[in-house]
């Protein structure tokens, strides 16, 4: 027997409180879920899922770090 999910990995959903975000895992038992807002959540499966809606929105592009600019050290005089 084949499990389906209803959501499989990478597909955007909406949730009525955290607002929109990309599925990370889903299980039978477990869905975890990145919200753009929120950060990641998980979830009992059978709890959220009846709650999602599908999103057509293209996935947020992954944000880059920040780098701090250095000071170069200044040169000792010998």
């Amino acid at each position: 027997m084949a499990n389906k999910f209803p959501f499989p990995q990478g597909a955007q959903v909406e949730h009525p409180k955290f607002g929109l975000g990309s599925v990370l895992e889903c299980s039978e038992e477990y869905i975890k879920i990145k919200f753009d807002e929120f950060g990641e959540k998980k979830f009992i499966s059978s709890m959220v899922v009846p709650n999602l809606k599908k999103s057509d929105r293209q996935p947020p592009a992954p944000k880059r770090a920040s780098r701090k600019k250095t000071k170069a050290a200044p040169a000792v005089a010998g």
